[in-house]
């Protein structure tokens, strides 16, 4: 007979093993391939909203409900989102484990331009996932796909108390993994029903798909017992803007950097890294650090104490390190950069504007008589229905008042005066709710055109106008309401020459100002750099 290399080497290990450690090892191999070759069934839920809580409307029912929406099965499973898709597609490369999507409303119509979600919604799509999720079980484990800026009126923490209800029904032996959006408000509550939490760290979201992957991995493993999770938190004192939280350059890069770090040289170490959302008025509203070991607490709190303690570090370079100009000087710098052809094409990235009605960019536009201008957009149902009564076509004479009037922040109605340029649906990245959406641009002025949309539109990349029939390369300056997802498709490839943030000189509702802002549950002076002598720990 011949013996291998490999054959030899087991020999000599099962030869220095005693008799009883041989028969535990083997055992232990056979319980271990018995655990993994056991059924698995879990379910996938989504609920997930970043609500701003100063805008005057709420977010009800009905924002949740249009073709598509809810969804369950494969409809949910295959609904796009990325963090679903990274968990399906790992769960699906596992063996015997069974992906069930559970009954979930999609993003609501109007985006993240909505106010409170009323109780009765919250209550009614929970009430429905609920009674879909018992009538699906049971389950081994609940994957929820959350955002953590929701903010539900007379519910104090919304995912923790998604949470909760999910755990009632599947018990308390199954294991739950939610992921989130960096712009989430979260404590320790959430991880006392769920036992992980796993966030995108860049902004823009670039790895929405590989959190996803990640929730996937540690669920099933958690359940075939190879992982016990183990978490710490930590809140760091800490509030700010949205706008000033772009992973693209230091500090917010060197943050993400660490909490990178801490994963390599670490084996099974997990760091959630929450930006904070400053516009949602919510109790856990601020930064937070949430971290996941097997089954090491010592590591776990060293790990959370370590990325608060560097974020506190770095806490003025945080708050102070971005320059933000007002839409007049944003205007003249995009004007005199057309005049003399140089740092092409300029963007103003109007990050304050959270209802997507302001008219601040638009009225510098024509004060200023820029040209070769597009905006994308300004939001106006109400101008939308009009035109959509009136059956708008390509080619008719424009002449209306345009924006504004939804409230202070979004300044008065500004008079277009031009040619209807293109009319078609929204934009193709909304999928499902975009197709029955009107939008209408104009064409004035000096080779500019206006977009007209019933809803906030945040403009990701150039290329998404040509969805509308709009070419990008006709014009040098964009005028958008974004705060930093642009940069994906006008940054990191280079695209735009100059790109300017902008605001109103008043400290509306998406201000960097948040002193401005009215909170009730937020105690601004509890955070740096609102309170005197705030310290931490």
């Amino acid at each position: 007979m011949k013996i291998t290399r490999r054959k030899m080497l087991s020999v000599s290990t099962v030869a220095g093993l005693s008799a009883t450690g041989l028969a535990s090892g083997v055992q232990a191999a056979e319980k271990k391939a018995g655990s993994n070759s056991k059924p698995i069934r879990i379910a996938v839920m989504n609920f997930m909203h970043e609500n701003v809580t100063f805008l005057p409307y709420d977010t009800v029912l009905d924002d949740f409900i249009y073709e598509g929406s809810p969804a369950r099965g494969e409809a949910l499973l295959g609904s796009g989102f990325g963090t679903i898709t990274g968990f399906v597609k790992v769960a699906r490369e596992h063996a015997n484990v069974e992906v069930v999507g559970i009954e979930s409303p999609l993003f609501p119509k109007r985006g993240s331009a909505s106010g409170w979600v009323t109780k009765d919604a919250f209550d009614t799509l929970m009430a429905n996932m609920i009674k879909d999720l018992k009538a699906q079980g049971p389950f081994d484990g609940a994957y929820l796909s959350l955002h953590g800026a929701m903010s539900v009126r007379d519910v104090p923490r919304a995912e923790a108390e998604i949470a909760r209800r999910v755990r009632e029904v599947i018990g308390p032996k199954a294991f739950i993994a939610g992921t989130f959006d960096p712009h989430g408000n979260e404590d320790q509550e959430f991880l006392r029903y769920a036992n992980f939490a796993f966030c995108i760290k860049y902004y823009p979201h670039y790895d929405d798909h590989l959190q996803g992957e990640r929730a996937a991995r540690m669920l099933i493993r958690s359940i075939r017992g190879d992982y016990k999770p183990t978490t710490a938190t930590r809140k760091p004192p800490i509030i700010t803007a949205s706008v000033l939280q772009w992973t693209g350059a230091s500090p917010w890069m060197d943050l993400v950097q660490r909490a990178l770090v801490w994963e390599a040289r670490s084996p099974d170490v997990y760091v959630s890294f929450y930006y904070g959302f400053a516009f949602g008025d919510a109790v856990d509203c601020g930064m937070t650090f949430q971290v996941m070991t097997n089954g090491d607490p010592e590591l776990a709190n060293k790990v959370a104490e370590d990325m608060a303690m560097t974020a506190w570090r770095l806490r003025k370079e945080l708050v102070y390190g971005t320059k933000v100009y007002s839409h007049a000087e944003g205007v003249k710098l995009a004007k005199e950069a057309i005049a003399s052809g140089k740092n092409l094409p300029v963007v103003l990235a109007d990050h304050s504007d959270r209802s997507g009605a302001a008219t601040w960019q638009l009225e510098q536009v024509i004060s200023q008589k820029l040209s070769k201008t597009l905006l994308g957009t300004v939001a106006d149902e109400q101008a939308i229905e009009a035109l959509r009564k009136k059956g708008v076509k390509v080619g008719d004479k424009f002449d209306m008042e345009i924006g504004g009037r939804l409230d202070e922040s979004a300044g008065k109605p500004v008079r277009v005066t031009g040619v209807v340029h293109t009319v078609s649906g929204g934009i193709g990245r909304f999928g499902g709710a975009a197709k029955s959406q009107l939008w209408v641009s104009v064409k004035f002025g000096d080779g500019n055109v206006v977009i007209i949309s019933p809803y906030l539109y945040q403009n990701l990349e150039p290329d998404e106008f040509l969805d509308l029939g709009i070419n990008p390369a006709d014009f040098k300056v964009f005028c958008i309401k974004s705060r930093v997802h642009f940069r994906r498709g006008y940054h990191d490839n280079g695209y735009a020459k100059t790109i300017l943030l902008v605001e109103p000189e008043q400290p509306f509702v998406g201000t960097v100002r948040l002193e401005a802002l009215n909170y009730k549950y937020v105690k601004l002076d509890k955070f740096y750099p609102y309170g005197k002598n705030v310290t931490y720990p």
